[in-house]
Parts: C-alpha cells; structure tokens; sequence
C-alpha cells in the first residue's frame, strides 16, 4: 500500500519538473534575458557611439543626411580631435577638472569619514536625526545654493580661481559622501570596536586601524561618487569661474565651442567623449570594490 500511495507524489513530481522545463527554453531566455540585456545594453552604449562616429566625421558628413547615413561615417577624420587639442584650451580644462576633482573628493571624503563615524559608532543623542538631516541637505538642488554661495565666493575674493570650485563642491559632496559611509559603518560588527576599547585603544586608534582598513570597499565608493559628481559639476563652474583657461571641461567644451548659432559638433563630441573617459576608466578599476561597498551600505 505504501508502495501504491508514493507512486503518485513521485509520479506529480516528474509532472512539474517535466511542466517546468518549458520554461528554460531557448525562446524564454531570449525574450526574459537576452532581449532586456540588449535594450539595456543599447541605450547605455549608443550615446559613447553617436559621440565617437560624430567626432571623426567629416564636417561634409555631420548635417547632410540625405546623402550620408547619421549612423556610420565614410572616411573618418581626426581633424575635430586635432582642432580641440591644439587650438583649443581643452587641456587646460581637462587639467583644471582634474585637480579640482581630486582636491574636493579627498575633503569631502576626509569631513565625511568623521562624521559617518561619529553619527553611526559614538551613539550620541539624536545621532538617527542628525544622520537624515545631513541626507536631507543632499537634497538641496544647487541652483538655490550657488547664490548665496556666490555672494560668499566675491566677499572672500576667490572668484574666477580653481580654489572656488575646490571649496564649494564639497557643500554637495560631503552630505552623500556620508550617508553613503554611514550604511556601510554600520554594517561592521560592534563587538570589534568594543573589543578594541578593551584593549585600551581610544577614538582615532579605532578609526584609523580598525574601521578604515575594513571601510575600504565603502571608501572607494563614496570617492568614486564624488569624484563624479565633481568632474561633471556645471552651474557652480559656470557661475565662479569667468575665465577661459581657468574653466572646466563641461563648461569649457559647452561655453567655448558654441559661437553664437554655430555649433562645431565635431569638436564638441570629441570633447565629451574625451571628458568621459577618466571616469569610465575609474568605475572599471574599481567595479569590485563598488559592488561590495554597495552590498554593505543596503544590507542593514
């Protein structure tokens, strides 16, 4: 009887493998894998390859559709590439960004660090609080600060200078830098620090040999981030800096190479293509150390 009454739990349960089985056809993970990757995949590539075909087309080819194609270039130019390094301050913008990049993301990098610290691991009254106030300032879009800072940039005389952009970017960078590092503190043990105050260590023992080294994945994340939002930062960079060798690249490539009606599209994708690069080679660097500081900073 036993025998009898099993042979039909087995023989439904052959039933549902071989009825799920239709599932892992070629045609389902066409429709629910591959198709999804490909739509995701176009719209994230297709701009870097309208900027790339757009920069090497001859200036003949750029607005005449009817006897070119817009999506393919017959007979590539470097002639926009040349013109945009050699007759433009392009460089100059390009190393203007990057310093004012690296010096605004190491300071709001280093506030940030101090202040996730103590918001997540002092346990001080109101530590929840000040935590969602300092996102909340995050939130605060720059076309309302930049006046006000504005007015502080002309009455401590450091307008139109690279020093401007360094000590006003961190207004945006440091609020994200630290909600950022706060999920990711708070997701190293407690008994490691408390087991460290034992031992005798004080505050900055603690932060400097035993939160940090641990924090690296959540530290190359916020910097990435800042350093994003500082190379691609445009109304604060149009708004202190008036001078041309003294701009950035978003706002160099955009104020510099449209005169008037005139847009030299040529040089002006070549621009942006070039710009992009350093952070696409910095997100490729660190693909890891991103994905793992991004697990930390949402599993709690």
């Amino acid at each position: 009887m036993s025998t009898t009454a099993s042979e039909p739990a087995g023989g439904h349960l052959t039933d549902d493998v071989v009825g799920m089985s239709h599932h892992d056809t070629l045609a389902r993970r066409i429709l629910v894998v591959w198709l999804p990757l490909f739509c995701f995949m176009f719209v994230l590539l297709f701009p870097f390859y309208w900027m790339a075909i757009t920069a090497v087309k001859p200036n003949d080819q750029l607005t005449n559709y009817a006897a070119h194609s817009p999506f393919w270039v017959v007979g590539p130019t470097l002639d926009h590439i040349k013109y945009l390094l050699f007759e433009t301050s392009y460089p100059g913008w390009l190393w203007n960004t990057v310093i004012v990049s690296v010096c605004s993301t190491v300071i709001a990098l280093a506030a940030s660090v101090f202040a996730a610290y103590a918001i997540e691991r002092i346990r001080f009254t109101g530590a929840r609080v000040t935590g969602l106030l300092v996102f909340l300032a995050y939130l605060i879009p720059p076309s309302i600060l930049f006046i006000p800072l504005a007015f502080i940039v002309f009455q401590v005389g450091i307008f139109d200078s690279r020093l401007a952009l360094i000590l006003t970017y961190p207004t945006f960078l440091i609020p994200f830098c630290t909600w950022l590092l706060m999920g990711y503190f708070r997701s190293i043990p407690f008994e490691l620090e408390e087991s460290a105050l034992v031992d005798g260590a004080t505050r900055w023992q603690i932060l400097t040999r035993v939160i940090l080294p641990l924090a690296v994945p959540g530290l190359i994340s916020a910097g990435i981030f800042a350093f994003t939002l500082a190379w691609n930062e445009f109304i604060y960079a149009l708004t202190f800096i008036q001078s041309s060798e003294n701009k950035t690249v978003p706002v160099g490539v955009l104020t510099e190479l449209v005169r008037g009606d005139v847009y030299e599209w040529g040089s002006l994708m070549a621009g942006a293509l070039i710009g992009s690069l350093p952070v696409v080679i910095l997100y490729s660097f660190f693909v890891d150390y991103y994905v793992s500081s991004m697990t930390g900073a949402v599993k709690e």
